[in-house]
């Protein structure tokens, strides 16, 4: 895993495209707690549930002062249609050459079904007001996930 993307380390800087294809910087949070969280591919089971779970718990995140950004190498495109079909209230970033989930030590090898694949490996960062990680959650389980990161919060 990179040196930087370890808890009490300043969190990557990255400026990534949301839906519209405007930039979104990490820097664009200063002063408030990010929930920075990488997953596989919009729609697909495990990636909803996960989704779903935070658009749940998204008022009490909001409510201590945090934002939650996804990211995932799928295009604006597909992000749009995922936040549309089901009314996800926070943003979802395309990193489409996965330069910043590598950055993150959040791309690599996994078995999926037996078969070996590289790709985006489940995994959420929390980063405080001042930049810095504080909690770093590796091989994230999609269901119940959100509440975890609420209570570590």
């Amino acid at each position: 895993m990179p040196e930087e993307a370890r808890e009490g380390k300043k969190a990557p800087g990255f400026a990534l495209p949301d839906p519209s294809g405007k930039k979104v910087k990490l820097s664009d949070f200063a002063g408030k707690k990010v929930v920075l969280y990488f997953y596989p591919k919009d729609d697909t089971p495990g990636c909803t549930t996960q989704a779903c779970g935070f658009r749940e718990t998204h008022d009490g995140i909001t409510a201590k002062n945090a934002v939650v950004l996804g990211v995932s190498p799928d295009p604006a495109k597909s992000h749009e249609a995922f936040i549309a079909k089901f009314g996800l209230p926070f943003t979802l970033l395309s990193d489409e050459d996965h330069k910043v989930a590598e950055t993150y030590g959040s791309w690599g090898e996994k078995n999926l079904y037996g078969k070996k694949t590289v790709g985006i490996l489940r995994s959420t960062f929390l980063i405080d007001e001042q930049g810095r990680i504080f909690k770093v959650f590796r091989k994230v389980k999609p269901a119940g996930h959100a509440e975890e990161v609420l209570a570590a919060l």
